[in-house]
């Protein structure tokens, strides 16, 4: 069955026998050749942090919207908030419809390769806010977890595919990178939805893999398979939802798939439901080549090669209604 999203023990694997690895790694091949994602346990990210993390992004979306204007993003690829319709991200896929119901805040690595205009194209600096000083202490110890976890999953990755464990890893050494604190408001907040408006339009994302911590809802996230169409992928507390993105498509030249999903707009069956998700966007160093694996690694897709950064900042462009 193509619903059959498997789950990912980390630490499990680190200790796991060939035989072991071997159907889980079969498992995995399966899913991200039909679906592009899997659920990932034993990631050894806190969970009070995890919490700490939704509960001050939360407090955030709660300030007035002039004290989160002093933080908000100035160009297209840009750390900060992002108010309420800011993006449409159907657009990427020429799909523009309407504006996506949620609010977003963004934090990025503080990497510096001494070259200003490189490092200010694809290293912005962070926002903090003022008024919430402990949300730099959490957010920095938060994304560390993740950054340590994507190199994790790529290993693995690298491993499913029978290749070096530092495949990926290895030039992802001053990757680029988003995390997001992501507000869904309630229907009651919001006052209204318009025709085909949803929290996220449909899409897939820009870069090799993407860890969601996300909150089970009514109007929650939902995912495409060819064989099934959408449908809600399994929720499990604790997990982190790890879905491949574009880049990774294109290095397996079209063997494993970006994840295609959306975030349903809120409901007349909930309409105080808001939601609070953390998505964590990993890509690679900007300036890598990705090159399509040659068969039987790569799928035969005969997909070209792009520079992974500039690729990135031209989807980022494509997804905004607003500057």
């Amino acid at each position: 069955m193509s619903r059959d999203i498997p789950v990912l023990d980390l630490a499990e694997w680190r200790t796991a026998d060939a035989d072991r690895r071997a159907g889980t790694a079969a498992a995995l091949d399966a899913a991200l050749r039909e679906t592009g994602l899997f659920l990932l346990r034993g990631h050894g990210v806190p969970q009070n942090l995890t919490d700490r993390m939704r509960t001050q992004g939360r407090e955030f979306f709660a300030l007035p919207a002039e004290a989160k204007g002093q933080y908000a993003v100035s160009r297209p690829y840009d750390n900060g908030w992002r108010g309420l319709g800011a993006l449409d991200v159907g657009a990427v896929d020429g799909q523009a419809g309407t504006p996506d119901l949620h609010e977003a805040y963004h934090v990025g690595p503080s990497h510096s390769t001494g070259d200003p205009s490189f490092d200010a194209r694809y290293y912005p600096r962070n926002k903090w806010p003022a008024q919430q000083p402990a949300l730099r202490e959490t957010a920095l110890e938060y994304t560390g977890h993740m950054t340590r976890v994507a190199h994790e999953v790529l290993a693995v990755l690298a491993a499913v595919l029978d290749l070096p464990d530092d495949h990926f890893t290895s030039r992802s050494q001053r990757a680029t990178w988003t995390q997001n604190v992501n507000w869904y408001p309630s229907l009651r907040t919001v006052g209204g939805v318009a025709e085909g408006q949803m929290r996220v339009g449909p899409h897939t994302d820009f870069g090799t893999l993407s860890l969601l911590d996300r909150q089970q809802g009514v109007g929650g996230l939902e995912v495409w398979n060819d064989e099934d169409g959408w449908f809600k992928p399994p929720f499990e507390a604790g997990t982190l939802v790890v879905n491949l993105g574009d880049l990774m498509n294109l290095w397996t030249d079209g063997r494993w798939r970006s994840l295609r999903h959306r975030v349903l707009a809120p409901s007349d069956s909930a309409p105080d439901e808001e939601l609070v998700s953390l998505v964590y966007f990993f890509e690679t160093d900007p300036d890598t080549e990705v090159v399509p694996l040659a068969a039987p690694m790569g799928g035969g897709a005969g997909m070209s090669p792009v520079i992974a950064g500039e690729s990135i900042l031209e989807k980022v462009g494509a997804s905004l209604t607003l500057g």
